[in-house]
């Protein structure tokens, strides 16, 4: 199953004990500067997020990110895909954008979407064109059954696929002999960086240079047992099941086997669809399980490459207040900022390039 990497099949729970073995995470708290300052390494940041005038909300600026992606997120020419099987049946996909000025051993990045996100999302094309612009080569990752994976995957993709994230970096290692290889990972799909890169059975590779995970939900269960508690949170809540039921709902990633398929109702909740879909479709027991297996939390005191942790006070889908209880390696290095929302940080004008706080940061803790 494994292409030039050691490491046990991450994907599978079947080592992890039962959810009722394992005790659940901490109540809430509220987010404290100073526990913040005590556990975690600040990190650099050349200038502070200011947000655009009107855009000083959480969920505007995380609507704002998401309907306005950018001027830069035209299609890029000479974008070669590159098909990884992951396991039997299932593959990811790889879009491999190679500046004319890349040559062999120089810098990769891998970028990985978040949830019902593709290779297409505004941040992964903005931060890929920007990369290049610099003469770095990128992979942009769609998981399985995303973007230009859809169709190419029997099992699900979620926040435990580990195994999914070292063949990836396996393969850019073969296509890129000699190369540093960074990773890139936003949302849900930053937790599963972390949560890879804390795994204290995987061999990583030599290569992995270094990475960022951007609003990471560090905490499964909390963070979505947060989104219930407002109406607000609801409809968000609602908005990700209604697009997770339509990237399965005809695919090879149907199944009449779990119990999402007896169910007269759709489900209006992460917790509900992971608990019916996701767990039994990918050998959990429960949602509680999976959220268990695939949390970063408890696996970021083992990272030992340089990773930049960016969060928002105001995200409004995923909770800060995880962070005040982890104390993670000293590797990790954090900026947590009072505004920007959820992939949004629209910033005022005249502190970078453009508005794109986020991309300039994340182009900041790559190259320097």
């Amino acid at each position: 199953m494994f292409n030039g990497g050691t490491m046990r099949d991450s994907n599978r729970p079947e080592t992890v004990p039962p959810a009722a073995a394992r005790p659940h995470s901490a109540g809430p708290s509220s987010s404290s500067t100073a526990a913040v300052s005590e556990n975690w390494r600040p990190a650099f940041v050349s200038s502070a997020f200011v947000p655009a005038r009107g855009l000083t909300n959480g969920h505007f600026q995380t609507i704002a990110g998401a309907l306005f992606p950018g001027a830069s997120c035209g299609d890029f020419a000479g974008t070669v895909q590159r098909r990884v099987k992951v396991s039997q049946g299932d593959y990811v996909v790889l879009h491999d954008d190679q500046p004319d000025v890349w040559k062999r051993g120089g810098h990769v990045v891998l970028l990985l979407h978040g949830l019902a996100g593709s290779h297409t999302s505004g941040y992964m094309m903005r931060i890929a064109r920007r990369l290049n612009e610099r003469g770095i080569r990128t992979f942009r990752m769609d998981h399985r059954g995303c973007g230009a994976a859809r169709g190419l995957a029997l099992h699900p993709y979620h926040a435990g696929r580990i195994d999914d994230l070292h063949q990836a970096v396996k393969a850019v290692e073969r296509l890129c002999p000699g190369a540093a290889v960074s990773v890139v990972g936003f949302s849900l799909s930053g937790s599963l960086l972390l949560r890879y890169l804390g795994d204290g059975q995987v061999e990583h590779p030599r290569s992995l240079f270094r990475a960022v995970a951007v609003c990471p939900p560090l905490d499964l269960r909390y963070c979505v047992q947060r989104l219930e508690q407002t109406r607000t949170g609801q409809r968000y809540d609602w908005y990700f099941v209604r697009q997770l039921l339509e990237q399965i709902s005809g695919s090879m990633q149907w199944r009449d086997d779990v119990p999402l398929a007896r169910m007269k109702r759709l489900p209006r909740r992460l917790y509900d669809f992971d608990d019916l879909y996701t767990a039994p479709a990918s050998g959990f027991e429960s949602a509680d399980h999976y959220y268990d297996f695939a949390s970063a939390a408890p696996h970021m005191h083992r990272i030992r490459i340089p990773v930049t942790v960016l969060a928002a006070a105001d995200d409004p889908l995923v909770s800060v207040d995880p962070i005040c209880r982890i104390r993670p390696s000293e590797s990790v290095s954090l900026c947590l900022t009072e505004h920007g929302g959820h992939l949004g940080y629209i910033a005022r004008p005249g502190q970078d390039a453009d508005r794109r706080w986020m991309d300039w940061r994340v182009m900041e803790w790559l190259l320097h």
